[in-house]
């Protein structure tokens, strides 16, 4: 974690690349593309770019028509518009038919830039874990990002991809590869597994470093693809220390945690804490502050590592 990248500034550049070597792809914008970054796809294919204004609605009706006829569209709004806005037409029309479109929700979780409480999504992982037929993904950083752009735009049927907004922590280099429903194991540990999803991945391996030097070697999971959930590598992380903490900036109702939950639940019965927003509706603010106040930072995750491995422990004894 040498260096800053911009997930959104990620993505606006691989679409653009994209758009160079695949001239299906077709890109919809929601009166916000210089936020989204679809501006950059916008400058190098201006034929290929359709700003609809703010007509979230109607930008995935447009999608769906254009994904008749063999496009692969690209529809990009803020992930609170990009779920909760859209969701009916998103359901109705995408999703039911399976048509290829790929939406896009920069601006997701709490770290919005100061837009205002109602511009934060924390819910939209779980309005889309509930609709059939659409896949979800969140990826770690900026160079996961721009490999992400390339799996879903091969990758057949309707896509979620949910990004970030400010510069965050780059984890990979060059030499990763990223499978759309597949889980990556970045740390290996039997104390404890920490199961992480987006923005949260190098949170969680901060923690990891944290908790070895107090004697807690934590195995870390990064799970960007939501929907469908690698179960066995999920069960599979899990099964070496029997303790799972999910972290994730969602809501812990519907998101990650309950994600994983629900599978071990089936397969591999253990105890799981979930890390994330404990139900409520954040204020805004700058990014550490609201990181601080509602409880995800890698202290935060540290702290609830050494207090579940302990009650655990406890139980098992």
């Amino acid at each position: 974690m040498n260096h800053l990248q911009s997930m959104r500034v990620a993505f606006g550049e691989a679409l653009a690349e994209l758009g160079h070597r695949n001239p299906d792809v077709v890109a919809l914008d929601a009166d916000l593309a210089p936020a989204t970054k679809f501006s950059l796809f916008a400058e190098e294919f201006p034929e290929r770019f359709f700003q609809v204004g703010v007509a979230e609605q109607n930008m995935a009706g447009i999608a769906a028509g254009l994904a008749t006829v063999g496009f692969v569209p690209f529809i990009g709004t803020f992930a609170c518009f990009a779920s909760c806005r859209i969701a009916d037409q998103v359901r109705t029309s995408i999703a039911q038919p399976g048509l290829n479109v790929k939406i896009i929700g920069p601006y997701s979780g709490l770290l919005t830039g100061n837009t205002g409480k109602t511009h934060q999504a924390i819910e939209d992982i779980a309005t889309y874990r509930s609709i059939p037929n659409v896949t979800i993904v969140a990826p770690a950083d900026g160079v996961e990002t721009s490999l992400a752009v390339d799996a879903i735009a091969d990758y057949a049927g309707p896509v979620y991809l949910r990004l970030t907004r400010d510069p965050a922590p780059v984890i990979f280099d060059d030499t990763h590869t990223f499978e759309v429903g597949r889980a990556y194991r970045l740390r290996e540990g039997d104390a404890l597994t920490l199961i992480s999803t987006g923005s949260m991945t190098p949170t969680a391996l901060e923690a990891a470093v944290a908790l070895a030097q107090e004697g807690l070697e934590a195995t870390v999971l990064h799970v960007p693809t939501i929907k469908p959930l690698d179960v066995n590598g999920v069960v599979e992380a899990a099964r070496a220390s029997r303790c799972v903490i999910t972290v994730e900036e969602h809501n812990i109702y519907g998101g990650l945690g309950a994600a994983v939950a629900e599978a071990l639940s089936e397969q591999l019965p253990v105890p799981v804490y979930r890390v994330g927003i404990k139900d409520v509706f954040a204020e805004s603010g700058p990014n550490a502050l609201l990181l601080e106040k509602y409880g995800l930072t890698a202290r935060h995750v540290v702290e609830a590592a050494r207090r579940w491995v302990t009650r655990w422990s406890e139980t098992r004894a």
